[in-house]
């Protein structure tokens, strides 16, 4: 298993421990590497949907679970990196929002596996030439 940042939606069903191949996969890689790592924007985007939501004590527990976790900061790097995939992707029609070329910056900044269970709208990456590796924890 590779050295993987996770995506928000990876890591938000890793909490629930809903789906079977996904809490497998995740046990088989934190056995390996201790900790999962994860970006900033992904807090943002856990924060933000719990707080739409009201749920303080949720978000409590959540950060108290990001202390065991390596989460990586958008540098200038990943900045110019995500910039450069937003714009090719507004270029060429195929937008996906801001976070996610942020998320996948960070994964190319590191030369980390994005794990995600939305492998086909991170393609769009793919496919402009970046060098963005993709994995589904649910297949």
């Amino acid at each position: 298993m590779e050295r993987s940042l996770l995506d928000t939606d990876v890591y938000s069903e890793i909490l629930r421990s809903k789906n079977p191949k996904i809490v497998e996969r995740s046990d088989i890689y934190r056995a390996q590497f201790d900790r999962f790592t994860l970006s900033t924007v992904t807090v943002v985007e856990l924060v933000s949907g719990l707080q739409r939501l009201q749920r303080n004590a949720r978000i409590e527990a959540l950060l108290d679970a990001l202390d065991a976790e390596e989460v990586l900061p958008i540098d200038l790097d990943s900045a110019t990196i995500a910039g450069r995939i937003h714009g090719d992707l507004v270029r060429t029609g195929r937008t996906i929002g801001h976070a996610d070329p942020m998320i996948a910056a960070v994964a190319i900044r590191y030369a980390l596996t994005l794990v995600t269970g939305n492998t086909q709208h991170f393609q769009r990456i793919v496919d402009l030439g970046y060098p963005l590796r993709l994995d589904d924890w649910r297949s």
